[in-house]
């Protein structure tokens, strides 16, 4: 999650302010650039406990890292983030590391990025007996037992999350994922953009399936973080149905960011707890916790990392829809949707493949996909089909970009040939090899 506090001081009067900072992102297509951003879970290698912030825990790890030429981020006092450059190093809630990475020309040089961080991670934490896995849900701990982050929008949304869902907590402490940012040429481009990944986004889930084990035991779910996103807050997560009305554009999800409900504004270095408050009543004066506080651009750019849509808006798209998982699969995650979505032929081929899919087909998907996996069916077709059509599609896509980055397809080929998800191959594992024991599960998905 992001790190508030980057603040504009502008004054927001109307919907249309937000829409043009969304419409400010809009490149020409030299300058699309590819952000991939993943999260793992420490785990002690001696207990396989996940460390807390204290003790030989996660700050002693953004300290090392810090030390090979990272500038800290603190809140009231504590390291809770580092940046260089373009790229940042930050929290999720239940200590989940994260590398949001630059925005980079071409997957090659994501593969570079993520091997230096991997590099650096592993140099800082093996002295400290940790370990880094990527896998989408935690596979052994309770709740309860997750460490808290010392982090202020955390604390607000521990607060605010059990009023919303059952499983916000869950996302907050023990989910983490695999995400890729992507640019758009101009309003149309993004609208055709966010369609077709919002469309897709079941089947992202589906493939990059990583997390099917629940406090040691399976769970009946393949991505079992894929589930907990669908119960934990219905106001700001999955698939707005104003994407796929008439006439939408920017100016149409600037209208719903501001009903969706807020967190926090930041003020002098600390976060407000406004939880529940509507943005649209802070913009008019009428939130009394703000009386006499200004609502300014800046807080609205706060407020849209508040909004978990499967694909979020910024001033580029967000793709949400998947597991971490290996690193050949870390980077897989990008190449599918640069594939999809950076090449014109390709980008058509995708929205013919989705077309004639209606909101309540892709929306009953996306309830489907974390348990049933490429088993799951739409429009009369198995996602493990829909998976290899995508799949040529992205092929077709990259190689007319003229890179050579189809090859890092490769994971999510044999996936859909097999039909074989990460997930299942973990739990042929437990089944077998691990003796129904998913304390493998950690080391075995070490980074």
């Amino acid at each position: 999650m992001s790190n508030p506090g980057q603040a504009d001081p502008t004054p927001i009067t109307s919907a249309r302010q937000l829409a043009e900072w969304f419409a400010s992102g809009a490149k020409p297509r030299a300058r699309w650039r590819i952000g991939t951003e993943h999260e793992k879970f420490g785990f002690r290698r001696d207990t396989l406990a996940p460390p807390g912030y204290e003790e030989r825990g996660i700050r002693a790890v953004l300290e090392g890292i810090m030390a090979k030429g990272w500038d800290p981020i603190e809140d009231q006092g504590r390291l809770i983030g580092l940046t260089r450059g373009a790229a940042s190093v930050s929290l999720e809630p239940g200590g989940q590391l994260e590398l949001s990475g630059a925005a980079l020309a071409n997957l090659h040089e994501t593969r570079i990025e993520l091997a230096a961080h991997l590099r650096d991670v592993h140099e800082v934490a093996a002295p400290l007996g940790l370990g880094f896995a990527g896998m989408g849900f935690h596979p052994l701990v309770a709740r309860e037992a997750m460490p808290w982050m010392p982090k202020s929008r955390y604390a607000i949304m521990r607060r605010y999350m059990p009023l919303k869902g059952a499983l916000g907590l869950d996302m907050m402490l023990r989910t983490a994922t695999v995400q890729v940012n992507l640019d758009f040429a101009d309003e149309a481009d993004m609208v055709e953009k966010l369609r077709v990944s919002l469309a897709l986004q079941p089947l992202a889930t589906a493939l990059f399936a990583c997390s099917p084990f629940l406090e040691g035991r399976p769970s009946g779910f393949l991505s079992l973080r894929g589930r907990v996103w669908t119960d934990t807050d219905p106001d700001r997560t999955g698939i707005p149905a104003c994407v796929f009305e008439e006439g939408f554009g920017f100016e149409r999800f600037a209208e719903f960011v501001l009903d969706v409900p807020m967190y926090f504004v930041a003020r002098e270095g600390r976060l407000l707890d406004v939880a529940g408050a509507s943005f649209r009543d802070f913009i008019a004066g009428r939130v009394p916790a703000l009386a006499g506080i200004p609502a300014t651009m800046g807080d609205v750019q706060d407020h849209v990392t508040t909004v978990f849509t499967d694909v979020r808006l910024k001033r580029y798209l967000e793709m949400r829809g998947a597991d971490a998982g290996s690193a050949p699969m870390l980077l897989a995650q990008p190449a599918f949707w640069v594939g999809l979505l950076y090449d014109d032929a390709a980008q058509k081929a995708a929205r013919a493949l989705t077309r004639g899919w209606t909101l309540e087909e892709i929306r009953q998907l996306r309830l489907d996909a974390p348990r049933e996996g490429l088993a799951a069916r739409i429009a009369g077709r198995s996602l493990q089909e829909v998976a290899r059509d995508a799949l040529a599609i992205a092929r077709d896509g990259l190689t007319a970009r003229g890179l050579g980055e189809e090859a890092y397809l490769a994971p999510l080929d044999e996936i859909a040939l097999s039909g074989k998800t990460q997930a299942e191959r973990l739990l042929q594992l437990y089944h077998g090899p691990w003796g129904g024991d998913a304390r493998a599960a950690l080391p075995f998905a070490e980074l």
